[in-house]
């Protein structure tokens, strides 16, 4: 599930497997149906 959450004043979407964020929430959504809880391969 991606949550929402407000830090500098900017809404972001968190991913709640693995707390990756996002500023568009179509694209958390996107990364959570494929996240499989290890590291990301990329630094956001």
């Amino acid at each position: 599930m991606v949550v929402q959450t407000e830090r500098d004043d900017t809404t972001w979407y968190e991913c709640e497997t693995c707390g990756l964020l996002f500023d568009e929430k179509s694209a958390a959504t996107d990364h959570e149906q494929m996240c499989n809880d290890s590291d990301p391969s990329y630094i956001q």
